[in-house]
């Protein structure tokens, strides 16, 4: 288990609205009112009824004391808060599981400006002796259809401009989109071009310039989270292209 959660409650999802506030009726049969840390649409995981888990902060000045940590669609777990594959993904370098990166860096940097006029900031920059650096960005994926999930689940301006900047960095540095796919019931990956064809579209070119595609798998439980590896076909230009 690469993440421990805290002690988790459970309950029912009663309805999400405000993008950040979940009405949830805890198995006790309070009903609270807990942060949803996502601000996306959240597309085929929020549905009314689902069993969900949340976590609890002691923290006086916090004006929600629980927090929306995952929900159950068909029998499978999903993790909606967008905080933890970063805190994931750290833990995951640090402990060199990652095989496809594990020896290409001795050092972690999150949060790096750069981009032009270094306006943003790269989730985690990685280097090495000798190495070409990393630049590493994390996008967490929930959208699922059957067993492909797909990123992104809405049209996303901020992706958009990542992959602009990501392939403006190669071939002097090596570039990769982690996309980590929250939830054990997929085994594919590939863009959402339904959702976004703009960033399908800017993803292919991506490819075929070199930024390298990370599809992670990782099972998610109210216990923890696991890695399951990379999904399949992930080192495919032909298949990322096809699909």
């Amino acid at each position: 288990m690469i993440y421990q959660y805290p002690t988790l409650s459970s309950g029912i999802l009663l309805k999400r609205y405000k993008r950040f506030l979940a009405d949830i009726q805890l198995d006790s049969g309070e009903i609270i009112t807990a942060h949803c840390p996502n601000t996306g649409p959240m597309t085929g995981v929020c549905e009314i009824g689902s069993p969900v888990q949340v976590s609890h902060s002691d923290n006086p000045k916090r004006k929600l004391a629980y927090t929306w940590e995952m929900i159950k669609i068909n029998q499978t777990w999903v993790g909606i808060n967008t905080n933890i594959p970063n805190k994931v993904i750290k833990l995951a370098l640090e402990k060199k599981i990652l095989p496809e990166l594990a020896n290409d860096y001795t050092t972690i940097k999150p949060e790096v400006p750069y981009g032009e006029n270094k306006n943003s900031r790269i989730d985690f920059l990685l280097t090495g002796e000798n190495k070409k650096p990393i630049y590493l960005e994390v996008k967490s994926t929930t959208f699922a259809e059957a067993n492909l999930a797909l990123f992104p689940d809405t049209v996303t301006t901020r992706g958009q401009k990542h992959l602009k900047e990501l392939m403006n960095l190669v071939p002097d540095n090596r570039c990769v989109m982690l996309y980590f796919i929250n939830r054990s019931d997929c085994d594919l990956f590939a863009p959402g071009d339904r959702m976004d064809p703009e960033y399908g579209k800017l993803f292919r070119e991506a490819v075929k310039k070199g930024v390298e595609i990370l599809p992670y798998r990782f099972k998610i439980t109210p216990e923890g989270i696991n890695y399951l590896g990379v999904c399949c076909g992930a080192f495919s230009t032909t298949k990322f292209i096809a699909l």
